[in-house]
């Protein structure tokens, strides 16, 4: 029979051994223990007949259903976990951490591996993803109105050796309205705050850790709400600003080499938030292709609302840059702190 780890523990050994999730590939794309590999014992619609065997005929039946089901397959599942795991040591996980890992685990051992299942399942490792953003810690939040260059300045940051999360390189999106241009589809909320447990749990408690000021969401994705709240009251809250005329220099820089489409779709998203007057004119301007305009009027749009929430908020340090170098501007928020 094979080892049942806990979430924490099974985590700790996925370090050094491949993880298999053997739950079907539409349960695994919406999400996934990061660095897990998908061999599901079933199909899509495998799993559905068999689900519905079950409600409609009991557990026997369903059972029965599902080893003729696998049974062809064997060979196949045998031949894929060799092929992840040439050492055959192998974690194993379903949903609930029942007879899906437990017949692969099965399997597995008696084709000579040496296995380890999730305790309780995926499900028990979401429970233990979300309970891990309880963990204090010392968050510094930076802030700064849009285009101020603030995820390079953490980037330098971290080439200093301190401890920092990009929130937005883990959910593929920049924040406003323009922040799906450029980057790759974005993950599910789920797999969003896999993939942050993935960073916070390699945090030192004892340290800093920098974070940009967000929004709940960014795009599509939400900051799970006991991270959120952190977020809310960090230990110290740093605002640079950056005059705007660099701002908008930045932002041209950024998305000036898109197509039009992607910024007139992205513009159409705050048509009501700019009014018709702003928005007609960023409209125009694209079509010149003065994109310093359009950057100037969508800033307009964004500082007011950004400056409203600034004021709900308790600054530690107001960092007024008169250049867009963001490794100067790294080295002078660290000597603040």
């Amino acid at each position: 029979m094979a080892t049942a780890l806990s979430p924490a523990d099974f985590l700790q050994a996925a370090q050094h051994l491949p993880i298999i999730d053997v739950r079907s590939t539409k349960e695994y794309h919406h999400a996934h223990i990061p660095g897990a590999v998908n061999i599901p014992l079933f199909t899509n619609e495998e799993r559905a007949e068999v689900g519905t065997c079950y409600k409609q005929q009991g557990r026997d039946l369903a059972v029965r259903l599902g080893l003729e089901l696998i049974g062809p397959k064997l060979a196949y599942f045998v031949k894929q976990a060799d092929a992840l795991a040439p050492q055959r040591q192998v974690l194993v996980h379903c949903w609930r951490g029942g007879m899906r890992s437990g017949s692969f685990a099965w399997l597995l051992k008696t084709a000579g591996f040496n296995v380890s299942t999730l305790e309780g399942g995926y499900k028990a490792y979401r429970n233990h993803v979300l309970e891990s953003f309880e963990r204090p810690q010392n968050i510094v939040i930076l802030g700064g109105q849009t285009g101020s260059g603030k995820t390079d300045i953490l980037r330098a940051l971290t080439q200093m050796g301190e401890q920092v999360i990009d929130l937005e390189a883990i959910a593929h999106h920049k924040g406003s309205a323009y922040g799906a241009i450029g980057q790759t589809p974005q993950p599910s909320s789920e797999q969003f705050e896999n993939l942050l447990h993935q960073q916070w749990s390699t945090l030192a408690p004892n340290r800093r850790v920098w974070l940009e000021g967000e929004s709940r969401n960014i795009g599509r994705c939400f900051i799970p709400l006991a991270f959120w709240k952190q977020m809310q009251h960090p230990t110290q809250f740093i605002f640079v600003d950056l005059p705007k005329n660099l701002r908008i220099q930045r932002l041209v820089r950024e998305y000036a080499c898109y197509d039009h489409s992607l910024l007139l779709n992205a513009t159409e998203r705050i048509k009501k938030r700019l009014g018709g007057q702003h928005f007609k004119a960023i409209i125009e301007a694209l079509e010149r292709h003065d994109y310093a305009t359009v950057a100037d009027i969508s800033l307009h749009y964004y500082d007011k609302a950004y400056l409203y929430e600034l004021a709900q908020r308790n600054v530690s340090h107001h960092i007024s840059l008169q250049e867009d170098h963001p490794f100067s501007a790294a080295q002078i928020i660290r000597e603040l702190l």
